[in-house]
């Protein structure tokens, strides 16, 4: 599974502008509502080779009693029960706090790897002051500056050592992942033992039943891959009020170490905005996607129904475009083998190669016939396409002004291409070179 490291802390120390330094992006992440932790608060980063993700928390608040804030310390005790690192950030400036000590003696009771990492040292005089951070009993600190990055290398130089490994060879060298992501309660579980004829996952009305991304190679009707049931937790009472922000981070671990993945939505209560957020996970991940319709048995339908819940669905997850929809049951096992069937389809999809030639012949013409705007007086001409030896499709367009191709004609041209080639639920990236 992939790397989580989990960045903890009491409000204002800088966890969410060091979040920024680790992506290497200048979007602060910054909410007007405490607590509200959606997958904005999600990001990839590496280093030295090595990636991994991070998720940025709320500010830990103890002894208030906002709702907002209860959410938050429950949030920071999910993500450092999630983690596979986790980084506790204190203020040099303000010293040791209450609410320091408070984070402190949760922290020493995981078996976690936690570092302590001292933020503001932005001179040279601040890094005596960090001593006094030792009455944590944390053992050693990192000091660093997350404003101006000073300290950070240091820091994940020895962050990276910590990482478990993150392959297991024996079990996924060479196989198709599909992931089967999702909101909890709309399936997932139920899908897989559907698939298997087992009650291999634990079932029940509550959301959240599953408590870890279980692993499973399923062998039938001539297909050979890994399964991967993802969501919520077991014996986990304290979580109500954050679910949402679990499957998140659940779905975040089998998204990263998927091919495809299956989007499983609730007939009976629509697209929701966590099955868009979850969704959109998966696209910034690049994967190939099937959205599967789940308990299509409980709906009360005519002759339009599935194609007004997909034409639905479909308005939702814009742009992205060309994405299957299958109306499924887990209970009364509809079209399940239809679903596997779409998913290795994607999987083949993901892995096309279009020769330069037939690129080159089947577009050209095309975009010779709908050039690019002209912008300021000037004319883009588009000479030659290729596709990149990538895992999934990218293709790049060398034209004489590739600044002037605006975002518009980069969704034309990716449209031609799934007109043109059998590109179905693939996610697909467009460059524009100069030639």
């Amino acid at each position: 599974m992939p790397n989580l490291i989990a960045i903890v802390g009491r409000p204002n120390v800088g966890k969410s502008t060091f979040f920024n330094r680790l992506l290497q992006k200048r979007e602060a992440i910054v909410d007007s509502v405490a607590g509200v932790t959606r997958d904005r608060h999600y990001g990839r980063s590496d280093w030295n080779g090595v990636e991994f993700s991070v998720i940025d928390t709320g500010g830990y608040i103890v002894g208030s009693d906002d709702i907002f804030e209860g959410e938050i310390r429950r949030q920071v005790e999910l993500a450092v029960d999630e983690a596979s690192v986790i980084l506790f950030l204190v203020d040099a400036l303000e010293g040791v706090h209450e609410m320091d000590r408070e984070i402190a003696q949760m922290l020493r009771k995981t078996t976690k790897k936690v570092l302590l990492v001292v933020n503001k040292v932005d001179i040279h005089a601040r890094q005596a002051d960090a001593a006094e951070f030792y009455e944590l009993g944390l053992g050693d600190y990192f000091t660093i500056s997350a404003q101006n990055g000073s300290g950070t290398g240091e820091l994940l130089d020895a962050l990276i050592p910590m990482l478990p490994e993150t392959e297991d060879p024996d079990l996924e060298e060479g196989l198709p992942r599909f992931a089967v992501i999702g909101r909890p309660n709309v399936g997932k579980s139920s899908f897989i033992n559907a698939l298997t004829g087992q009650d291999r996952f634990i079932v029940s009305d509550v959301a959240g039943t599953t408590r870890d991304s279980a692993h499973l190679r399923y062998q039938q009707f001539g297909h050979d891959f890994i399964l991967v049931d993802t969501a919520g937790l077991r014996k986990k009472t304290k979580v109500h009020e954050n679910l949402e922000f679990y499957s998140t981070m659940r779905s975040i671990r089998a998204i990263e170490s998927s091919d495809v993945c299956f989007l499983l939505i609730d007939a009976t209560r629509g697209m929701e905005a966590q099955d868009v957020s979850i969704f959109s996970l998966a696209e910034k991940n690049r994967k190939g996607v099937v959205v599967l319709v789940n308990k299509w048995d409980l709906v009360e339908k005519n002759t339009q129904s599935a194609d007004v819940f997909k034409a639905r669905v479909l308005e939702a997850l814009q742009p992205a475009m060309d994405i299957p929809v299958l109306f499924v049951s887990a209970l009364t096992k509809q079209r399940l083998l239809k679903a596997l069937e779409e998913g290795m389809a994607v999987y083949q999809r993901r892995k096309t190669r279009i020769s330069t030639s037939k690129l080159n012949e089947l577009l050209l013409p095309i975009i010779e016939a709908y050039p690019p705007p002209s912008i300021k007086g000037k004319y883009v001409k588009i000479k030659y396409i290729t596709q990149l030896p990538t895992h999934h499709p990218q293709f790049v367009f060398f034209a004489n002004l590739p600044q002037y191709v605006k975002e518009p004609y980069r969704r034309f041209l990716e449209r031609q291409l799934r007109d043109n080639f059998d590109l179905t639920g693939a996610p697909v990236d467009i460059f524009i070179r100069p030639k």
